[in-house]
């Protein structure tokens, strides 16, 4: 019977946002330094020679992927939901500005979700190997983050 193994790579970015209907200082134009941490369940691949015998995903890998698909596009960006048109207007005014626009307010909780939702078909069946992003957590301070959550799934048994 095959086993079901877990890893976990963390990275960081920063990002500005704001929560526009917030009665607090979250209504305010401000950043975070982001904390991300993926973690990908699959089996252990065993492929005499290779450079990737013995684990999941090279660490490396998923860094890259998780650059290319996420990090590199909302790293040094304003993250803005859709419906904040003022503030949307201002952003798009100035040219070459580095702005992400998202159908659901940028809180924690929208974000985790939305990265979930770009990364999770990024490392399904990644180079061959079945694989799946079983969590995402999304720090927006130390103190403060959201996780999200899939089911491990095993593979079929022949």
């Amino acid at each position: 019977m095959s086993k079901q193994v877990s890893i976990t790579r963390r990275l960081e970015f920063d990002s500005g946002h704001r929560i526009p209907n917030h009665c607090g200082q979250c209504r305010n134009i401000h950043g975070h330094r982001y904390r991300l941490d993926l973690t990908l369940s699959g089996e252990v691949l065993h492929r005499e020679g290779a450079s990737d015998d013995g684990m999941i995903l090279d660490f490396g890998d998923i860094k890259a992927l998780a650059n290319e698909h996420l990090v590199n596009k909302w790293d040094h960006a304003f993250l803005i939901y859709r419906g904040d048109t003022a503030l949307l207007n201002f952003l798009q005014s100035m040219e070459g500005h580095k702005t992400v626009v998202l159908d659901a307010i940028p809180t924690v909780e929208n974000l985790a979700q939305v990265a979930f939702d770009i990364l999770a078909p990024v490392f399904k069946d990644c180079f061959g190997h079945h694989l799946q992003l079983t969590r995402l957590v999304l720090f927006e301070t130390p103190n403060c983050w959201a996780e999200v959550s899939a089911p491990a799934v095993l593979p079929a048994q022949d």
